[in-house]
């Protein structure tokens, strides 16, 4: 079992930036992608970045292309997520995801086996 825990929300000004990370525990040899998912108020859960920890590729969702890095520690344990120049439109819940197996389609949520309890980005102006 894997164990996803997330890190770094909260509220945020307007064109401000921050960095969520998630770090996963248990048997996490076994992993594949990791992987950031959010979901505004109202809305459905859209991927925002995936990265390989086996091939050391990383993909943005074509929203999320410039203003989001997606990144691994030396360990492969943590998922780092780093925004820049944060809107109101950027407010939601972010979410952390892990796969056990290679994906057909990185941004779709069902891939994932494992997910965090999230963690909310405020951004006000």
């Amino acid at each position: 079992q894997v164990h996803l825990e997330e890190s770094g929300g909260g509220p945020v000004e307007d064109g401000g930036s921050l960095r969520l990370s998630c770090t996963a525990s248990g048997n996490t040899d076994n992993l594949w992608w990791m992987a950031w998912f959010r979901q505004a108020p109202g809305k459905e859960r859209e991927g925002v970045a995936a990265i390989s920890r086996r091939r050391g590729v990383s993909y943005n969702a074509r929203p999320f292309k410039g203003r989001f890095t997606i990144s691994l520690d030396d360990a492969k344990t943590t998922v780092y997520l780093q925004v820049r120049n944060l809107s109101s439109d950027d407010t939601a819940e972010y979410y952390c995801a892990a796969s056990l197996d290679d994906v057909a389609v990185v941004f779709r949520p069902t891939e994932y086996n494992f997910w965090g309890q999230g963690t909310q980005v405020t951004v006000s102006s």
